[in-house]
């Protein structure tokens, strides 16, 4: 019996141990930032210097979305043809963010297009309601990208 009740008190104290990382959802809600959850783009604008805005409908023939938890961030894009569509596109990338007030800055480390790894994109956010507004300048010189990049987003809720 002692045997017993010892192997059931050490293997509790090692199934307690195994996770103490606290993951968002263990997290009270109360105490996770606003900024935090799953977010669908609607729209983006890109304004390069002396040119008009692009303005791009991500509802329309795609879905973006991004997850922001409490110290990394990641987007996927993916067109909604299944990839049969005469040009198939995907998008993805992510790594850490920082969030200081509305100023939100992201440290690319992950991305497809792998030459925009390793790069920061400082942004303002605006959260109202259920609605995310991320503007900044996107600027990589090696790729002579300069741009004010500015995107609405929507929460997705959990169902």
């Amino acid at each position: 019996m002692k045997i017993n009740l010892a192997f059931f008190i050490v293997a509790a104290a090692i199934l307690t141990s195994c996770n103490n990382n606290p993951t968002t959802s263990s997290v009270p809600k109360e105490q996770r930032l606003p900024i935090e959850g799953t977010w669908q783009l609607l729209q983006g604008t890109l304004t390069e210097k002396g040119k008009a805005p692009v303005v791009t409908d991500y509802i329309k023939d795609q879905k973006f979305i991004k997850v922001i938890n409490g110290d990394h961030f990641a987007f996927m894009n993916h067109d909604l043809t299944k990839g049969k569509q005469p040009k198939p596109m995907y998008s993805s990338g992510g790594g850490r963010y920082t969030l200081n007030g509305d100023k939100y800055t992201e440290y690319l480390d992950f991305c497809n297009e792998r030459e925009w790894e390793n790069n920061k994109f400082d942004f303002t956010v605006t959260i109202k309601n259920d609605t995310l507004i991320q503007q900044g300048i996107e600027k990589i010189d090696s790729l002579k990208v300069d741009r004010v990049n500015v995107e609405k987003y929507i929460r997705i809720k959990a169902e």
